[in-house]
């Protein structure tokens, strides 16, 4: 004799009951590594153009990278140069009279 329910059983569920699917994490389409996000928002970063790719323009690291096939993984992870870009403060008017 099956017993559903009693304590110690587990019981099969039934087609008919939705099953919980907790939510997938978001992710995009193009993943990008920790070390490419963080080169992206170091100031050192030239974006591409004139069919350059991007890289670093800090002195240090550009003679050793180059600006053709610059790899943020083997550069960025730990990168002593890194800073982050900063939007300008906005000032007021009474602070800077003339």
């Amino acid at each position: 004799m099956e017993r559903h329910g009693a304590p110690g059983t587990s019981a099969p569920a039934s087609p008919a009951e939705p099953t919980a699917i907790s939510p997938a994490p978001a992710t995009s389409d193009s993943p990008q590594s920790a070390a490419l996000v963080r080169f992206r928002s170091c100031r050192w970063q030239q974006p591409p153009e004139n069919g350059n790719s991007e890289f670093c323009t800090h002195r240090e690291v550009k003679p050793y990278a180059g600006t053709t096939g610059f790899d943020a993984d083997a550069w960025c992870p730990d990168c002593q140069y890194y800073k982050l870009r900063r939007a300008p403060k906005k000032r007021d008017r009474d602070e800077y009279s003339y």
